[in-house]
């Protein structure tokens, strides 16, 4: 994989680990930063599951405005240009690829930080984690795809809570509210993020991404549509040789060893 300078892509078997890398901004991301995960997501090669965390004590605090003085005072034809040619296209990615992601939270996940979290198929967080969408607080409007996100996770009232109020949802009340996957102990952390990963890139990795395919689809279609998907998703599943070994471990009464094709 080749260099980056704000981010770290390293492959360790069937797993593909992108860690954003600027800790001393809490892994803020400038427009360059999602340009270079757009690169890392789109030369994913055979991986079968991919980990997006942060460097240091924060998954990602937002954008970088700070870094970016002239961007935070010149207004929103900047920002437009940075969503749509940078932004957006990294999140339309990350959502589309036909492997698990995995995304680890420690400290904040924050504006399009917490996009970027959210865009996984499974969020896992420390007790130390929050999400956070502050656009209200600094006169802006969620991006990174929050506003399609948030009210399919948690309902328009709470997705309405946070964007309208930017108030912090800590990591067991994201659990509980449906937002992510599972919070559990910062110190947990690692082990358990470490064994769901290697869960899913041992799991039926065709299978796994048309899952994911079908039910993102399904968000938007009618019932009728998605049986339709299913069947041809299941049609592709079922002449796959992790299907042959699927069925051949059930009968023999054995746990199944896929290969992801």
């Amino acid at each position: 994989m080749s260099d980056f300078e704000t981010i770290r892509a390293d492959r360790s078997g069937n797993i593909l680990t992108i860690t954003l890398d600027r800790p001393e901004r809490l892994n803020a991301c400038p427009p360059a930063m999602a340009d270079e995960i757009f690169t890392a997501i789109r030369n994913v090669g055979d991986a079968r599951t991919v980990v997006l965390r942060g460097e240091g004590r924060a998954f990602c605090s937002g954008a970088d405005l700070a870094g970016n003085a002239e961007m935070s005072v010149t207004g929103g034809d900047r920002a437009y240009a940075s969503l749509s040619q940078c932004y957006n296209p990294m999140i339309q990615a990350l959502a589309s690829l036909p492997v698990p992601v995995v995304s680890v939270v420690q400290g904040p996940a924050a504006g399009i930080g917490c996009s970027i979290a959210l865009a996984a198929d499974f969020v896992i967080a420390g007790k130390s984690g929050y999400f956070l969408q502050a656009f209200a607080n600094i006169g802006l409007v969620p991006d990174g795809g929050s506003s399609w996100m948030l009210p399919r996770l948690i309902g328009a009232a709470q997705a309405t809570r946070m964007m309208m109020l930017g108030e912090k949802i800590h990591a067991e009340e994201a659990e509980r509210l449906g937002l992510i996957y599972k919070c559990v102990e910062d110190d947990a952390l690692e082990s358990e993020a470490q064994a769901l990963t290697e869960r899913l890139a041992n799991g039926p990795t065709l299978a796994l991404g048309l899952m994911k395919q079908t039910l993102h689809e399904g968000l938007s279609q009618d019932l009728a549509t998605t049986l339709g998907a299913e069947a041809r998703a299941q049609r592709i599943a079922g002449n796959t040789q992790d299907a042959v070994e699927g069925a051949m471990a059930f009968l023999q009464k054995r746990e199944a060893e896929f290969k992801g094709n």
